[in-house]
C-alpha cells in the first residue's frame, strides 16, 4: 500500500534565450536542492489558479519575463507518485515561445545560467528530470504534441507507468 503523502500541483517552464539556450535555476531549496532545473513553482490552489496562470506568474516572479498564455505550449503532464518519498506531484510542462533577453539576477530560490541542450545532459539535474522530463521535452515540445503519464518515483529509479500521447 502506498504511503499517505501530500499532493502538490506545479508547473515547469522551459524558457530559452535568443540563441536557443535553456534557462535553468540551481535550486537552493527542496525539492531538488543543489540541482539545475527549469523555472517553475506550485499553483496557488486556494485562489483557483490554472496551470497557465501559474506558469505566467512563476515566469514573471522568477525571471521578470512577461508571458501570456498564448506564449506557452503545454507539451506534457506528469503525475509523480512518491517523489523523494515526501509527496506526490502533478506537473504541467510548458514550452515558452517568447525568448528571454538576459540572464535574470539571483533570487531566493537560486541562481540562473543558460545551458545548451547537450550541456543539460551533463549537468547536475534531478534523476527524475533526466529520465522523465527532458525526454518528454525532446519528443513533444518542438513537435507541438502532448504526452500525459504517471510515474513511479518512490521505489528506486523513476519510471513511466502509464502514458497517453496526443498528436
Amino acid at each position: 500500500m502506498d504511503a499517505i503523502l501530500p499532493f502538490k500541483i506545479s508547473v515547469l517552464i522551459f524558457i530559452r534565450d535568443a540563441e536557443g539556450k535553456f534557462l535553468m535555476i540551481q535550486r537552493k531549496k527542496a525539492p531538488n536542492k543543489g540541482c539545475w532545473s527549469p523555472v517553475g513553482g506550485k499553483l496557488e490552489m486556494a485562489l483557483g489558479e490554472s496551470p497557465f496562470e501559474c506558469a505566467v506568474r512563476e515566469a514573471r516572479e522568477e525571471t521578470g519575463i512577461e508571458l501570456t498564455p498564448a506564449d506557452l505550449h503545454l507539451f506534457g503532464m506528469v503525475s509523480e507518485r512518491g517523489y523523494e518519498g515526501s509527496g506526490h506531484w502533478l506537473m504541467f510542462l510548458f514550452d515558452a515561445r517568447k525568448p528571454l533577453e538576459a540572464l535574470p539576477p539571483e533570487i531566493d530560490e537560486g541562481g540562473f545560467a543558460f545551458f545548451t541542450r547537450e550541456e543539460i545532459d551533463a549537468a547536475a539535474i534531478p534523476p527524475s528530470d533526466r529520465v522523465l522530463v527532458w525526454p518528454v521535452f525532446d519528443e513533444h515540445a518542438a513537435a507541438g504534441t502532448f504526452l500525459a503519464y504517471r510515474a513511479q518515483c518512490g521505489n528506486g529509479a523513476p519510471e513511466r507507468v502509464d502514458e497517453e500521447k496526443i498528436g
